[in-house]
Order: structure tokens, then sequence, then C-alpha cells
């Protein structure tokens, strides 16, 4: 069986459209949003992943989010190798202008527009009838039909939804023109089993269904978001939409990294293709991590650090003898480097830009020059410079562009014969203003400098330090957590001095809690 789609022409029946939703689901998670340049990085590393649906975000939420979605469609799709750039919109007329407006500059473009079908949502959120919500998915997608060839509907909570009327709801969607059909699992209640019965009652009532692909999203609060997807394709799916480290809202989504891994690692279960160049993975998981500025677990799946680590005796001795034996995919496979002990303090800028592109990074001059000066200075300071501290040093200089607040310089006096103090320097618009703190402790003392330059009545709710490496000279990673009116951000820094580390983590949560300040929340909005 092959569909004929207007953004990907004729499709095979084992071709599965990788569907990323990371710059709008994945940003709607509690302090996980992204200023514009963020934003920008993040869909340029997607497009090299090679995902073929880039979701941007949600035009109408604010005026951010369509300036996001507005730039990220003139610049990441104008290339060649663009992905369809998707805006998502409620199911009402200007939600969908807006959602085209957005999208206009875009070569490749799709409105993905989201309606509840549950009884529950339609009733208590929506607070619209039955025919009500049919009326408005077919005048909504008529009219994103005017301005895209591409579009998608969306039943919001589909899982649990009446399936007569979910039958009703698809086929009266696809009537109206819509080319993907997305049955999501919004507040991730479904089973495997029941993912497979849904799709298989649609694709045997729903006259036209062959017509359109069938996509499936499915969130992580009982932990099967990616059990469920590949439930899901086997009963017919052939669009899977996930994000980047399985961030979103609550527990998150279906891992891109993961899903892509399970179908390429179970080939004789799951015979299917898709475009993800899979040796970026590591790289677009942590890229991801420092711009948000939240770690992913060490046990997490493909992309936690001990994902291809082994320290019981017996896992050691077969990994040794044949790695086969403990493990089922190569670590260089999805972006992991076997040997990391290669730069020290005697080398030079084109060992270390030839590091950063094996690495996979691609960054300016200027950027290349402050991030090898801050190399050569750790290297002054470490034994070993691994490829971990590389990471850490260069994702804290890059993350930092275009930020309104840079740390400059910090001067700290402590020890046990009186309060700390701490001089402090940092750059505020341009202009560097400085302040000297005393406090319980090197930290207390910055923080309290930091507050004094630039006032604030955010509270400081979690602050962690943790090494990039083994060793007394590791760099440590901190993170600082920064609460405000109910907005929650966190930020993150590296550096070989602790306390200069927490003052980069401090600085780069205030900032993000800036670009917080703009937002403004939609209200019913949707997965």
């Amino acid at each position: 069986m092959s569909i004929n789609h207007p953004s990907f022409g004729k499709l095979d029946d084992n071709r599965i459209i990788i569907f990323d939703t990371t710059l709008r689901d994945g940003e709607q998670s509690p302090g996980f949003s992204m200023n514009l340049t963020e934003k920008i990085r993040m869909a340029e590393a997607l497009t090299e992943l090679g995902v073929d649906v880039m979701e941007a975000g949600f035009a109408i939420a604010s005026p951010g989010d369509f300036e996001s979605v507005k730039a990220i469609a003139e610049s990441v799709g104008q290339r060649d190798d663009t992905p369809v750039i998707a805006s998502l919109a409620r199911a009402g007329a200007q939600d969908v202008l807006r959602a085209a407006d957005a999208l206009r500059n875009a070569k490749r473009k799709r409105i993905h527009i989201v309606i509840a079908t549950s009884d529950l949502h339609m009733k208590y959120k929506l607070r619209l009838e039955p025919d009500e919500v049919i009326a408005a998915t077919v005048d909504s997608i008529k009219l994103a039909r005017q301005h895209a060839d591409d579009v998608e509907w969306s039943a919001e909570d589909a899982t649990r939804s009446d399936p007569d009327f979910l039958a009703r709801c698809v086929e009266a969607a696809i009537k109206a023109g819509a080319t993907t059909i997305n049955l999501p699992d919004t507040v991730g209640y479904a089973l495997p089993e029941d993912m497979e019965r849904m799709y298989a009652q649609i694709r045997a009532r729903v006259p036209g269904i062959e017509t359109v692909i069938l996509s499936t999203h499915n969130h992580n609060d009982l932990g099967m978001g990616v059990a469920n997807t590949l439930a899901a394709i086997r009963a017919g799916a052939r669009q899977v939409e996930t994000t980047i480290n399985g961030i979103g809202e609550r527990a998150g989504n279906a891992s891109l990294e993961e899903l892509v891994m399970a179908i390429r690692t179970r080939q004789d279960a799951m015979p299917y293709a898709n475009n993800i160049q899979t040796t970026h993975l590591l790289r677009m998981s942590r890229l991801l991590a420092t711009i948000t500025g939240f770690d992913v677990q060490p046990n997490k799946a493909i992309v936690g650090r001990n994902a291809f680590a082994h320290e019981a005796g017996i896992h050691q001795d077969g990994v040794l003898k044949m790695a086969a034996t403990y493990e089922i995919m190569t670590p260089e496979s999805v972006g992991w480097t076997k040997n990391s002990l290669v730069l020290g303090k005697h080398s030079g800028r084109a060992a270390f830009r030839d590091k950063l592109n094996t690495l996979g990074y691609k960054i300016g001059d200027n950027q290349l020059n402050d991030a090898f000066r801050r190399f050569k200075d750790l290297a002054d300071r470490k034994k070993v410079v691994f490829d971990e501290d590389v990471v850490a040093l260069v994702d804290d200089e890059v993350m930092r562009d275009h930020e309104r607040i840079r740390f400059v310089s910090l001067d700290l006096h402590a020890g046990s014969k009186g309060p700390a103090r701490a001089e402090l320097e940092l750059e505020i618009d341009g202009k560097t203003r400085s302040a000297s703190s005393e406090g319980n402790g090197p930290v207390d003392a910055t923080f309290a400098a930091i507050q004094a330059i630039f006032p604030h009545t955010a509270n400081l709710v979690l602050f962690s330090v943790g090494a990039v490496t083994e060793g007394t000279d590791a760099q440590a990673k901190t993170t600082v957590r920064l609460e405000e009116n109910g907005k929650m951000v966190d930020g993150q820094g590296a550096d070989a001095d602790t306390i200069v580390a927490s003052a980069r983590a401090y600085v780069h949560a205030l900032n993000k809690l800036l670009v917080k300040r703009l937002r403004t929340e939609p209200t019913a909005l949707s997965a």
C-alpha cells in the first residue's frame, strides 16, 4: 500500500515519518522555555538530525511564539533539505490564520489543527456539543486548506473518546481536506493493546482512511509513551510524534531517540525505515539539555551516561570478549565515542576545531575564539581534558549568545574565619556593573551580589552541583532553579571553579526568566 501526500509524494508502507514537537509540546514543560536564538539553534540541529516534520511552535500562543515560528520558517524552512515546518492551531479561524501567517515563507508548511473529542474534554473544557466539535473541525480544516496543502488534524484525548464519535470526526476531517490524522494519547492513559484496537477500528470503519497518513502522539504518564507508539505503528500509523529526550507536558512525550533505535535495533519485528541520522542522537540530546538546563538521568536509554556503561564483573568480562553479549547496539551508532583523551594544554586551535567538528559543533569564529580561550585556561588547570569537558565548556559558551545578562568576573574571600565576601561583575545590556556582598558561604555571597546588581523577586528553589568528569580537577556543572509567580526556569553553568559555575548558572536562569516573563499562556493548550 502507498499514499500520495502533498509534502512527501508517494510513500511506501514501510516508511515512518518522524514528526518532532520538541519546540512546541516539549517547550510546554515547566522550566523548558527557549528564546528565539535557542529555538533556531535547535531547529538547525533537528534539520541535520533528519526529522521529516518540525513543529516550530503554537503561533497564536504569544507574540514570541509567533516570531519563533516565523523565524524558523524563514531560516531553516528555506533550506534545500528543510523538513516540513508546522504550527499548532486550535480549531478556530483566528488560530488558523495566525499559523498561516507565521508559516507564510516556509518552502514546505503544515497547519496542525487540534480539538478535543472525549466527552470529558468537550463537556468541561470546550463546553461544546459533539455536533459543534465536528462543525469546528470541518470549518477550520477548510480554512487551513486555503493556506496550506498539508493540514494535520488531531483528536485531543482520542484514547478516551467514544469510538463511534471519534470515527465520525475522523471521517469529517478527511472529507474537509485533512492529509494527516493524529490520534493522541494526550494524558498517557492507554495501554499498547488499547492503541492497536483504536487504530484497527478507525482503519476498518472510516471511508477514505487509506488516502491519509495516520499519526500517533503519546504521552508518558504511565511510562508507556514509546511502547504505545510502537503499538500504533503495528496497527497502521505511519507518522510518529516525538521529542528529544522525551520532554513534554507532565511526564513528557515518546522519546525520539528511544523510538528510532527500537525500530533500528528490532528490524526483525519492526521492518520500517526513517530518515534519522542516528549518530547525531547523543549530540542532539546534549544540546537540548544545555539549552533547557535539564540533564537526562544517568540510566536514560540511548543517551544517558550509563547507557553503555558496564560495572558488574560478569558484564565487563562478556563485553571485553564480545560487545554484543551485553550491547544490543554500538555506542558509535548513536554518537558516543570510545576515545576521549585527546586534548591538552599543548593542543592548538586546529586540533580544538577538529575536536569540535568530531563532536558535532559548528560555531562561528568569535564563539570559537572565546571557547578556545576558555579551553586553554581549563587545560592549564586540568591534567587531562576529556570530550565531556569540551562539550560542557563549549555549550556553556554558546548558550549565552545574545543574553541580556552576562557573567564577567568574580573574586571571593571565604574560609572559616569570617563571612564570605563576593566581588562580582556582570554585564547588563552591554553595560558593566559591579557589587560586593557578604553571605553565609561563597555561594550565598555570590548570589547576593547578583541580586544587588540585578534586583529581582525570583526565589531560588534548587541548587545542585555535579562534576563533568572524575577527579578533583574536574569541571563543576551546576544547576540553579528559580521560581517567580508560578513560572519556573533552570539555568546551568560549567567551570573549573565551582563558585564561578554557580554564578554562571544563576545568570543563565535569570536570562531564561526574562524570556518567560514575555510569554502569555494560551487557553486550552493541547498535545
